[in-house]
């Protein structure tokens, strides 16, 4: 029988398979991820306290939590909303920026700023030779277009809706025809929001403009006083803080201002007196 043949099998040594690319994804969101904490830890370390509340809550909640620390921005740039607890010191600012202009600070007894549950209520008194408008007029003179020509400086750069709104005392016209306090509340309040549109609000941000002729008193007791003739602004709460309001009153939620002063007596009409 003949001889089988003598297989030999050899083996070629050679470069190993290919590994393929998985390190490379993997090294890529390590990546991503340090750059991402980088941020943060700077974040963290070059804002305010607020903030920072802010930016961890995001990052807890970013569908909740993030909303209810006022991390919403508006379309006016960087600015948060001003919170009901930061009423207080945008009052604060607001004085201090008054008290700078020599010719408004003799008009100071005649401004109050008051938080109240509407909001930051900020009041111009008139005085009873009138002080921001001429008696029976709707004309700011120039004490009223100085002082609102201010307000709207300092508060154009605050992303929430200011309302403004219109007062008289109690004594009625006696002019023909049809003008009343109603009127001229109404038209005090669309005098000053016509100036402070002009000296720098948005054209969304008064979102109301209320005449009450005297229908709202700031001096019970005496309804000619002359401080019951103003104009107020207010800078409204945002959404949560009116939302947390739930305590308060009826009437408070419904008018937002305080208790009305008892001790200011006497006063003139603000227009001609009933004969």
């Amino acid at each position: 029988m003949p001889t089988p043949p003598i297989i030999v099998i050899k083996k070629k040594s050679g470069h190993g398979g290919h590994h393929g690319g998985a390190w490379k994804v993997a090294y890529a969101d390590f990546v991503t991820a340090m750059m991402a904490l980088f941020i943060v830890l700077w974040l963290l370390s070059s804002s305010s306290k607020k903030e920072q509340l802010a930016i961890s809550g995001y990052f807890r909640d970013p569908s909740g939590t993030g909303k209810q620390m006022g991390t919403s921005l508006t379309a006016t740039g960087e600015n948060l909303q001003i919170s009901k607890q930061d009423m207080a010191s945008l009052k604060e600012q607001l004085q201090k920026s008054i008290q700078k202009m020599n010719d408004l600070e003799k008009l100071r007894k005649n401004i109050e700023m008051t938080v109240t549950a509407e909001g930051l209520r900020i009041e111009l008194l008139e005085s009873e030779k009138g002080t921001f408008f001429d008696s029976g007029s709707p004309a700011l003179n120039q004490s009223g277009q100085e002082l609102l020509a201010l307000l709207a400086e300092q508060l154009k750069g605050v992303p929430n809706h200011l309302s403004i709104e219109g007062h008289t005392d109690s004594r009625p016209f006696t002019s023909k025809g049809n003008y009343s306090n109603w009127e001229l509340s109404s038209d005090r309040a669309n005098a000053a929001r016509r100036l402070m549109q002009q000296s720098g609000l948005r054209p969304d941000q008064v979102t109301q403009v209320r005449g009450f002729a005297d229908q709202r008193l700031r001096n019970l007791k005496d309804s000619a006083d002359p401080a019951n003739r103003r104009v107020s602004i207010i800078v409204q709460y945002i959404a949560a803080d009116i939302n947390a309001a739930g305590t308060l009153s009826e009437d408070e939620k419904d008018s937002g201002e305080s208790k009305p002063s008892a001790g200011v007596k006497g006063g003139t009409n603000d227009g001609p007196k009933k004969e």
